[in-house]
């Protein structure tokens, strides 16, 4: 990797994307775990969202030798006792299907009244050493609402059935400048961006 690469453990199209369009402007140039097809799926077992993301950072790191961002993210409805939490991206199966995944919570929610479909995206975010160890790590969330029907094109995973009433539209809604400033990730890399331009985090 080139120094000004920041590798990001993930192989979701859609995370590399949010990744992008804020590290961009640091002059990193984005690399994730699609750019590296020999390795395999990192197993995520832990029981939150920081255990997980430390996981994979710390194993995609020790694999590449290279300091690496993780982030593990979910969303957890209160209707459904926090679920799908930690197993939001296979909520609906293994095959890790976003619209089986936003099918399922629909159904689950059908008989959940106006008022009590409160819920929230929560992300963890790490950044490990290029040993493997983890130095620092950031927590965002963003609450909103379960809606009963899909609005909106834009973003990926529930964001067509989370609504923000704040702003009054799902995050799959907002345009990516929006979604990426308010966002549980984008409040996340938005702790990790400032301390990287405070100088309090050395990413070479």
């Amino acid at each position: 990797m080139a120094n000004n690469d920041l590798l990001i453990a993930t192989k979701n199209p859609g995370k590399a994307r949010e990744f992008q369009q804020l590290f961009a402007p640091l002059g990193f140039t984005i690399k994730t775990l699609l750019d590296y097809p020999d390795i395999d799926d990192i197993p995520e077992t832990g029981s939150s969202f920081l255990e997980n993301a430390s996981q994979k950072a710390s194993t995609a790191a020790k694999r590449l030798q290279v300091p690496t961002i993780a982030d593990d993210s979910g969303l957890e409805i209160v209707a459904l006792n926090g679920e799908p939490g930690i197993y939001s991206a296979r909520y609906a199966g293994l095959d890790k299907n976003d619209q089986a995944n936003r099918q399922k919570v629909l159904l689950a929610m059908e008989a959940v009244p106006d008022g009590k479909r409160q819920a929230q995206f929560t992300c963890a975010l790490v950044l490990s050493h290029s040993d493997g160890q983890i130095y620092k790590h950031y927590i965002g969330h963003l609450s909103g609402e379960i809606l009963r029907e899909e609005r909106g094109s834009n973003g990926f995973g529930y964001d067509s059935i989370f609504y923000v009433p704040d702003y009054q539209k799902t995050t799959a809604e907002m345009d990516p400048d929006l979604k990426n400033k308010i966002s549980h990730r984008g409040q996340a890399m938005a702790q990790l961006k400032a301390d990287i331009e405070a100088g309090k985090v050395e990413l070479q």
